[in-house]
């Protein structure tokens, strides 16, 4: 089976389920710089990276594993506003008269 090519910003899957996310790549040194989702950075060679049966896979929903807080700090609000609650956006218009 052939390996994916790494590209940094995109997540794979390691044969044992773990997900991570390549966060580097130094070709003078021949290594991948990769975070696992708890936070954890490693490297890999490129050799290993070819025969390690790594596999692109999808970002995880909840981004604050490797942030190291609960989605409640992460200060985003994941609550999705209702219409009702919505300003007018007219009211921030200037009105020159």
């Amino acid at each position: 089976m052939a390996a994916e090519i790494p590209i940094i910003g995109d997540w794979y899957q390691k044969p044992s389920g773990v997900l991570f996310e390549v966060v580097a790549i130094d070709d003078e040194d021949g290594t991948i710089e990769i975070q696992h989702f708890d936070g954890t950075i490693s490297e890999v060679d490129v050799e290993a990276w070819i025969t390690s049966g790594y596999v692109a896979a999808e970002a995880p929903e909840d981004f604050t594993g490797s942030l190291d807080m609960e989605a409640e700090d992460s200060g985003l609000d994941t609550e999705v506003a209702g219409h009702q609650e919505w300003a007018d956006p007219l009211e921030y218009l200037d009105r020159a008269e």
